[in-house]
């Protein structure tokens, strides 16, 4: 069995490389091999494949850059996206797809679930969503998992960037009144995985049925409260010198202006990931113990 994977180099598709190798030949390509700005390069790909599962962790997400270039955005993140699908329904693969918190527009005062209405705020959250439509209008077999705060040893994302400020800055301010749960991408990873192998079976069955799941975490924190906590288990491990520790001073989202407008609450709640595949994430500071031990070691 064939299974394609898209994205291969980004935090999440780095991980799938290997959380997927058990279930068949993983034929991983990453954005020079499969362009997703060039839709229409998408059918004679995926026909040469021809994989029984088509996994997509490749996506257009400098969120402020996206209000510069939605039709971009637009581009990677819908049209490519009902292209995987499309094909995906011609032969007869399931498509997994990855979303995110910001389909919403955070004003909710409780964790989002499954089935809230979606209203996002910027350019990326609307292309984001127009995907995640998209796959829906195809009639392809999927899996959505909305995640959120992706965190990984490698790429970009804010913990690899706490930690070199960290090294360069005595005082660093940080965003305390954005809520959300920050997710490791190995956890995932290795929760793909899981349900990939469960839907397989599900639909050899033939009880298989489409669904969007919430992937995320247990518990939450705002920006502020996760750069502590980075901090303090990079002290643990090594990784900052308890000495050179800088001090975080929390600061409101109007002290932080960004091109685009993010959502005030991004966590995101619902069962449906437990009922559907007995899966529940850890809490995420377990998460983020693992991923800095093993940037500690790797530098050791």
């Amino acid at each position: 069995m064939k299974l394609l994977l898209l994205g291969a180099n980004g935090q999440v598709g780095w991980e799938l490389s290997r959380s997927l190798m058990p279930l068949g030949e993983v034929v991983a390509l990453d954005r020079q091999q499969c362009d997703l700005s060039q839709p229409e390069r998408l059918p004679a790909l995926v026909r040469g494949i021809s994989p029984a599962v088509i996994v997509n962790a490749a996506g257009y997400t400098a969120v402020d850059q996206a209000e510069g270039e939605e039709q971009l955005a637009m581009t990677v993140n819908c049209t490519a996206v009902g292209v995987l699908a499309e094909q995906a329904r011609a032969c007869g693969a399931l498509l997994v797809h990855y979303s995110t918190d910001y389909v919403f527009d955070g004003t909710k005062e409780a964790p989002y679930l499954e089935e809230d209405s979606p209203h996002p705020v910027n350019a990326y959250g609307r292309s984001k969503l127009a995907g995640e439509i998209a796959i829906r209008q195809a009639g392809a077999a999927y899996l959505i998992f909305r995640t959120s705060w992706i965190y990984a040893a490698r790429g970009r994302n804010f913990v690899r960037m706490l930690l070199r400020l960290a090294a360069e800055r005595d005082e660093l301010p940080v965003v305390a009144d954005q809520v959300g749960t920050p997710n490791w991408a190995r956890n995932i990873a290795d929760a793909t995985a899981h349900t990939v192998r469960q839907a397989l079976a599900e639909r050899v069955a033939g009880s298989f049925v489409s669904g969007l799941f919430h992937l995320t975490a247990s518990g939450t924190t705002s920006w502020y409260g996760f750069a502590g906590t980075i901090l303090e288990y990079a002290t643990r491990s090594g990784l900052v010198a308890a000495q050179r520790l800088p001090r975080l001073r929390p600061i409101p989202t109007e002290d932080y202006p960004t091109t685009a407008a993010r959502p005030r609450n991004s966590r995101l709640g619902g069962y449906g990931l437990k009922e559907r595949f007995g899966i529940v994430l850890p809490d995420w500071k377990q998460g983020l113990a693992l991923c800095l031990e093993e940037t500690a070691s790797c530098r050791r």
